[in-house]
C-alpha cells in the first residue's frame, strides 16, 4: 500500500520484454517523432516566411503544428528513454509534468481541428463573408481561446487527479502517463466521483465540438454538390476530406480510449489506442495538410531549394 506522501515513482507500461522488441520499438518510435518534428518544423518554418501563407488557414495550421510537436514531444522521448534503457520508471512530478502537458496539447489540438472545420465552412458556404468574419483578430482570438481552453482544461485534471490518495500500487499499465490509468490507482471515492464529473464535463465539451463538425460538413458537402465544375468539386472535397478523416480518427479513438467499459480492456488494446491518438495524428496531420495544399507545398519547395542554393 502506498499513498501520496510516499509514492515517488510511477512504472509505466514496457512494450516488449524480449530485448530485441524493445530496441525495435525504440527504432520505430525514433522514426516517427523525427518525422513529425521534421514535418512540423518545415510547415512551421514556410507559414512563418512565406507571405502567401498569412491566411487563416495557414495561422490556424501554424498553431496546429505547436501542439503537434508539443504531443510527440510529451510522450515519446520518455518512451524511446525506457525502450533503449531497459526500465519503465517515470518520477512522481515527471508523471504529473507528463500529464499537465499532454492533457494542454491534445485539448489544445482537439479545438483547433474544430476551429479549422469552421474556417473550411465559412471559406466553401460564405467565401464572399470569409475576409469579414476570419478576419486577423478574430483568428487570433479564436487560437488563444483554443490554447486557454486547453490549459485550464489540463491544470484541473492534473490537479485534481494528482491530489487523490493512491494507494493501488504504482504500476500504470500504459506506455505514458494516461489520466484513466492514474485514476485506476486512487482509492478516495469522493475525489474519483469529482474527477469522473470534470471528464464528464470535458466529454460533453469534446461531443458538442464534435456535433459542430459534423454540422458544419454536412453543410460544406451540400455546398460543394452544388458547384457546377467536376475540377471545383474535387478541389473541394480534396481540401476537406483529409481533414474530416483527421478529425474523426483522433477523435473516435480518444473517446473509445476514455470512455469504453473495462470489460473490453486490455493492455494491449490500451496501448493501440493511445498510439493512435497521442502519436499517430502528430505524425500524419502535417503530411495530410501539406500534400493537400500546393501554396503549401510550393512555399516548402521554394525554402528547401533556397537553402540548397545557399549552401552551394
Amino acid at each position: 500500500m502506498c499513498n501520496i506522501s510516499s509514492l515517488t515513482q510511477f512504472l509505466l507500461l514496457a512494450f516488449a520484454d524480449r530485448r530485441e522488441l524493445q530496441l525495435l520499438h525504440f527504432w520505430l518510435f525514433l522514426a516517427i517523432s523525427l518525422t513529425a518534428l521534421l514535418a512540423n518544423g518545415l510547415i512551421l518554418s514556410a507559414v512563418s516566411c512565406d507571405h502567401h501563407l498569412h491566411t487563416p488557414m495557414g495561422f490556424f495550421l501554424l498553431n496546429l503544428s505547436l501542439t503537434d510537436l508539443g504531443c510527440i514531444c510529451t510522450t515519446v522521448p520518455k518512451a524511446m528513454h525506457n525502450s533503449l534503457w531497459d526500465t519503465t520508471t517515470i518520477s512522481y512530478m515527471g508523471c504529473a509534468a507528463q500529464l499537465f502537458f499532454f492533457l494542454f496539447f491534445i485539448s489544445a489540438e482537439y479545438f483547433l481541428l474544430t476551429i479549422m472545420c469552421y474556417d473550411r465552412y465559412v471559406a466553401i458556404c460564405k467565401p464572399l463573408h470569409y475576409g469579414t468574419i476570419l478576419g486577423s483578430r478574430a483568428c487570433a482570438h479564436m487560437a488563444a481561446a483554443a490554447w486557454a481552453t486547453g490549459f485550464l482544461s489540463s491544470l484541473l485534471h492534473t490537479a485534481n487527479t494528482f491530489s487523490l490518495p493512491l494507494c493501488q500500487g504504482n504500476a500504470l499499465g500504459q506506455f505514458f502517463c494516461e489520466l484513466p490509468h492514474i485514476l485506476k490507482l486512487s482509492c478516495s471515492h469522493s475525489g474519483y466521483r469529482r474527477e469522473i464529473g470534470l471528464i464528464g464535463v470535458s466529454v460533453c465539451l469534446a461531443f458538442g465540438g464534435f456535433v459542430f463538425i459534423v454540422f458544419s460538413y454536412v453543410q460544406i458537402f451540400r455546398a460543394v454538390l452544388r458547384i457546377p465544375s467536376e475540377q471545383g468539386r474535387h478541389k473541394a472535397f480534396s481540401t476537406c476530406l483529409p481533414h474530416l478523416a483527421v478529425v474523426s480518427l483522433f477523435v473516435s479513438t480518444v473517446m473509445f480510449a476514455y470512455l469504453k467499459p473495462p470489460s473490453v480492456s486490455s493492455p494491449s488494446l490500451d496501448l493501440a489506442l493511445s498510439v493512435l491518438y497521442s502519436v499517430v495524428p502528430p505524425a500524419l496531420n502535417p503530411l495530410i495538410y501539406s500534400l493537400r495544399n500546393q501554396e503549401l507545398k510550393d512555399a516548402i519547395r521554394k525554402m528547401m531549394t533556397g537553402c540548397f542554393f545557399k549552401k552551394q
